[in-house]
């Protein structure tokens, strides 16, 4: 049976605390591992974030880059259901909205937002449609094709 006399901390998880200026034999007297003279070894001394001891510090000789580029995103386009109406076709799909400058020639996805009304019966292919869009389209008697 285990009793509280016999909790102990794990080996090795609880360190001595090392005792400075306590004589030579103690490892750390004299100058208390803080070295000779200089700044260092003042009372209160505290450098701020990235200092260098004067020298230019990195963070300001190195460039100024801002964020990143996903090399594996992907361009993407939204076209408001209200844009559909613009188009003389039956079936809308993203050649088609590029041929009609709708959306631009590099644009590999396609997202119908549900913003405006369609007018008429069309057949749509694009990646994403939103609730309400499809719900438009379907109610102007078109049909609604993911890809």
């Amino acid at each position: 049976m285990i009793t509280l006399e016999d909790l102990k901390p794990n080996q090795g998880s609880v360190k001595k605390v090392v005792r400075v200026g306590r004589g030579r034999s103690s490892g750390c007297g004299k100058t208390s591992s803080r070295g000779n003279n200089g700044e260092g070894q003042r009372s209160g001394r505290s450098s701020k974030r990235g200092f260098e001891g004067g020298q230019m510090p990195a963070f300001r000789r190195l460039p100024k880059l801002k964020g990143f580029n996903n090399v594996f995103a992907l361009n993407t386009s939204a076209v408001n259901v209200s844009d559909l109406n613009r188009i003389n076709a039956d079936e809308i799909t993203l050649s088609v909205l590029v041929e009609n400058k709708i959306v631009h020639p590099s644009t590999e996805v396609l997202r119908v937002l549900g913003n405006g009304e369609l007018t008429k019966k069309v057949t749509v292919k694009a990646n994403y449609f939103t609730e309400s869009a499809k719900e438009k389209i379907e109610k102007a008697g078109g049909k609604v094709e993911i890809v």
